[in-house]
């Protein structure tokens, strides 16, 4: 039975898994057949085919992958009946409403009815989202010295992003408390979709789940709260070999020639034969993996493979407190790229980073690193005892253990914003973890120490989490623009970086009136003009931009104060102001006219101004482009865990459905312009008094 409430959101009530998946999977199809399509269409290698000759290259990579037979092979060797039977409902809800209403016309050329391997792919493919999934042009191209195709540098795209805080009964009124805030692409094919999924007895959990996944990813039960953050941990590393004089497709390891694996790969109209090794395929860019007559690199990911994270997920579903969410990660240890936290009923708050980390501790990376300009753990491939170890607690081998991973519980608060695990309660820093996951005594991202800022020693209601998690606060400018307005002032007419005196008294004026938010309407007149001055201000070698550098000892504080006496601040200043004229937007052009969806003004800023509530429209302005949203908050759930049950508002920014015509595509956004939440229901009550309630009965 698929109960619908406000704003689309479906309710599930099923006797069994695969009820549960069918009722979704229908429910889905109702407001996003098209873009399951889609997501089929690309993992199937077939866009060329569809949508044009610039998918070749991701044609080439889904094809080879789905010859190798990774996702059929370990298909064989899990998941558990649950799981299968979760995905195996999904895809007969999804396709019962194809048989009940036909094909969308919008997609009816190239839509099809799916299967469980569509589903399989895409779990995979989730899996893998900041692995070889990043890679697919350089994976693609990689080809022997001498081969006419050239391989393209690695296009810099945003990364899934997040902001997660767990409060234990130390810092609420009540519980324990979890605010959820995940920075993603706004791509159709990348959004969340909010539902609850109730089988009595054995399940009932309620948040938002990727397209296409049958999975609440980020949610809550009835004790039990919790969100993921991206982790800085690598999930794959890259190994050089050292090759074959004469036989650039062979390789030495320990002074033993071995012939790489070529593979043959047809896709987009072309063939290409790719090559790989037992660790993983070849891959080049133009820039820092070039394949020459000696060298080579091999892309070895940690999550091939994984589609355990359907049973971690359903674990973690049914986990009612915290010590139940550690064993369900212990026992799967499947999550693929994410930090975790946490807080149940008790008030008890729990940060975890176990998932799938690749097993290079930091002395074999002293031992075995190789120098490249990736920012990945590069190794040396032709020495054996290079290789990734393994850990007698870790579930799959070449994988660290869950005791070499961080944790904290704390009855106060933990919180992630991307950054290392170091700082995840300043009161109580976590260190000697192994340096892939990430470091320690760095600086902190804006953002983060925001967030840190944010929290400080305040005890939140459920209601002032909220507001705190739209208060749109903006750190730069509370720490540097009242230093920056004074300079302006100070000096009407600055010079630029070709030497030019540029007149800056109205880029002055509108950050001396703007309020220092993200906040859209005339509080954000100025706001557009200080993220673009921050990007010039920024660039390598352009300025001291800080008054206060970084301080290992004070961490969450520094670096702080624009250093706006510094003459590369005002040159970037000043070129900011030309860069606005040349591309015809007024210095205090409003958020509003920036950032913008169905014609909603969606408030926030970037999370380098040191903004948590992110939307990445970048700046500065280029002549002739219309800003699009391409990445930021998406769906918001602020949770509340009390023994009474859970209290839940959330905001599912660019609705339900990405079909223009649909009335759950623009709704969210316009509750989200006024700073509202969508109040959560959860029982039986809840759901059978809502107003908008619509029952759907699937026979």
């Amino acid at each position: 039975m698929i109960r619908r409430t406000s704003y689309g959101i479906p309710h599930v009530l099923a006797h069994d898994y695969e009820g549960a998946g069918k009722g979704l999977g229908y429910a889905f199809a109702e407001d996003n057949a098209c873009v399951m399509a889609e997501i089929v269409v690309t993992l199937a290698a077939e866009r060329s085919r569809w949508f044009g000759p610039e998918n070749q290259a991701g044609d080439l990579y889904y094809r080879r992958l789905n010859q190798s037979g990774v996702v059929e092979r370990e298909l064989g060797r899990g998941p558990s009946k649950q799981a299968r039977d979760l995905v195996r409902g999904y895809v007969a809800g999804f396709n019962r409403y194809l048989a009940q209403n036909g094909l969308p016309e919008a997609c009816a050329q190239w839509a099809r009815p799916i299967t469980e391997i569509d589903v399989w792919r895409r779990v995979h493919q989730v899996a893998g989202l900041t692995g070889s999934e990043q890679f697919q042009e350089q994976l693609v191209s990689a080809q022997p010295p001498g081969t006419a195709i050239t391989a393209p540098a690695r296009a810099e795209r945003e990364r899934p992003g997040s902001n997660g805080i767990a409060l234990g009964r130390d810092a609420t009124t009540g519980g324990g408390m979890v605010l959820g805030n995940p920075h993603f692409d706004w791509a159709d094919t990348w959004r969340f979709y909010q539902h609850h999924l109730t089988i009595p007895g054995e399940l009932n959990v309620s948040g938002a789940g990727l397209y296409g996944v049958p999975l609440v990813n980020i949610g809550h039960n009835d004790r039990l709260g919790w969100t993921h953050t991206a982790s800085e941990a690598q999930t794959m590393t890259l190994s050089r070999l050292t090759l074959v004089p004469g036989d650039p497709t062979s390789y030495l390891v320990d002074g033993k020639p071995h012939r790489m694996i070529a593979e043959q790969v047809t896709a987009g109209g072309t063939t290409r034969t790719l090559y790989r090794t037992p660790d993983g395929p070849v891959v080049e860019d133009d820039r820092a993996l070039q394949w020459t007559d000696s060298t080579a690199f091999v892309l070895r990911d940690a999550n091939q493979g994984n589609l355990r994270v359907v049973d971690q997920w359903l674990a973690v579903a049914r986990a009612r407190s915290v010590p139940d969410l550690y064993q369900a990660l212990v026992r799967h240890q499947a999550l693929p790229w994410v930090n975790t936290l946490a807080s149940d009923s008790t008030g008890t708050a729990y940060y975890s980073d176990v998932q799938v980390v690749p097993h290079v501790t930091d002395e074999q990376r002293a031992r075995c690193g190789v120098s490249a300009p990736i920012g990945l753990v590069v190794l040396d491939g032709s020495r054996s005892d290079c290789g990734w170890g393994s850990d007698p607690d870790a579930v799959t081998p070449g994988r660290f253990g869950p005791k070499r991973l961080p944790t904290l519980i704390r009855r106060d608060h933990v919180s992630n914003m991307n950054d290392s695990p170091w700082l995840t309660n300043p009161a109580a820093p976590l260190t000697g973890y192994p340096s892939i996951v990430g470091d320690v005594g760095t600086e902190r991202s804006p953002r983060t120490r925001l967030g840190l800022d944010m929290i400080g020693d305040n005890r939140f209601s459920l209601s002032t989490l909220e507001s705190a998690m739209f208060g749109n606060r903006n750190l730069t400018a509370e720490q540097g623009r009242a230093a920056v307005v004074a300079m302006c002032e100070a000096n009407p007419v600055l010079p630029a970086g070709d030497g030019s005196q540029v007149d800056v008294r109205a880029a002055c004026s509108a950050l001396a009136t703007w309020s220092g938010t993200g906040d859209t309407g005339e509080r954000g007149r100025g706001a557009y003009f200080w993220r673009s001055f921050l990007v010039l201000a920024g660039r390598p070698g352009s300025a001291l931009l800080w008054q206060v550098p970084f301080d290992p000892a004070d961490p969450v504080h520094t670096p702080r104060g624009i250093n706006a006496a510094d003459p590369g601040v005002q040159r970037a200043f000043a070129d900011t102001v030309k860069v606005f004229a040349a591309a015809g937007v007024a210095v205090d052009v409003p958020l509003d006219a920036v950032q913008r969806y169905e014609d909603v003004p969606i408030h926030g800023c970037r999370g380098p101004e040191g903004c948590f509530n992110v939307i990445s429209v970048p700046g500065p302005p280029r002549p002739g482009v219309t800003p699009e949203i391409p990445h930021g908050t998406s769906f918001v759930m602020a949770v509340e865990l009390t023994r009474d049950g859970p209290r839940m508002s959330s905001v599912l920014v660019y609705g339900q459905s990405a079909d223009p015509a649909s009335p759950h595509h623009p709704d969210q956004a316009r509750l989200y312009a006024q700073k509202q939440w969508v109040k959560g229901e959860f029982t039986e009550r809840e759901i059978t008094r809502n107003a908008d309630l619509v029952v759907r009965r699937l026979r």
